[in-house]
């Protein structure tokens, strides 16, 4: 009987720790991994020849040229899990808020901000929330995200915003809402971890995390779950949440969500990814 053979999508020199238990979990498992390293030289005719090779590909890390990786891969006839899509739109925070309204989602109040300063202000005063969280539509550990306390801030941290980095992206007010931060880990339609996120700051998502505890999913967050895995079409991913008056509110959505909350579940959910993976063989 053929082994299975799996893609795998990185962009470190060197295989990272969980890259190492992504092949050792694999190897027990019976299934042959195909390395795509984005770190490296590419080429289109070696990545068809490599391609060819695997049964599906598995894209473990959201860097940019990682996403132009998984874009030539399905131009050459690959699937690949999750689709580049997911990146442009899903991931997109102004488009995810949309797609939490039209599905019935509650989410944080939010704005698509212009481009005009002077514009911007007159749409601030109409949202009325202050303190206002200002985002980047594109930005993750939480790297392009200010909060402002009033107008004037808001410009200025608007200003740092559009000259951080090499784009001028466009930029979402949210409503501050002052909670911990709730994270649920899903592997195909299935809530496989929930990490409580701590920290001392009003940044409690990602790298400015301090502490991490689990928590029960109830009836009400399970269906909300399921009405954005319906919605988003990512298979692996994580969504962060928040609570407002005990009342669960969707954050934002993450492909390639990171294992690292609890070491002690780090194998077994490379485990359910290489699981799931092979099923849609």
């Amino acid at each position: 009987m053929k082994r299975p053979v799996i893609g795998y999508i990185c962009d470190s020199v060197g295989l990272e720790r969980e890259d190492k238990l992504f092949v050792k979990v694999a190897k027990e498992m019976g299934i042959d991994i195909v390395f795509f390293n984005a770190s490296e030289y590419i080429d289109e005719k070696e990545l068809e020849k490599k391609a060819k090779l695997c049964d599906i590909i598995f894209n473990d890390t959201s860097m940019y040229i990682t996403i132009e990786m998984t874009k030539t891969l399905e131009e050459l006839g690959s699937r690949v899990i999750d689709p580049s899509k997911v990146y442009y739109y899903t991931e997109d925070k102004w488009l995810f808020y949309l797609k939490c309204k039209k599905n019935g989602i509650p989410t944080p109040e939010t704005i698509l901000l212009p481009d005009k300063l002077d514009v911007v202000r007159t749409e601030l005063g109409k949202f009325g929330h202050w303190p206002v969280i200002l985002k980047r539509v594109y930005g993750e550990r939480g790297e392009f995200v200010r909060k402002a306390d009033n107008v004037d801030e808001a410009i200025m941290k608007i200003k740092e915003l559009w000259e951080k980095g090499d784009e001028r992206l466009p930029i979402i007010a949210q409503e501050y809402i002052k909670s911990d931060s709730y994270r649920v880990t899903v592997i195909g339609d299935k809530i496989v971890q929930t990490a409580v996120k701590k920290s001392h700051g009003w940044k409690a998502t990602g790298c400015y995390a301090r502490r991490f505890r689990k928590f029960d999913v109830d009836d009400n967050l399970k269906k909300m779950v399921d009405k954005m895995l319906k919605a988003s079409g990512i298979s692996i991913c994580g969504i962060d949440l928040l609570k407002k008056d005990d009342q669960w509110l969707m954050l934002e959505i993450n492909a390639e969500p990171s294992f690292n909350f609890f070491n002690c579940d780090r194998e077994s959910l490379v485990k359910d990814v290489l699981t799931f993976l092979k099923d849609q063989i």
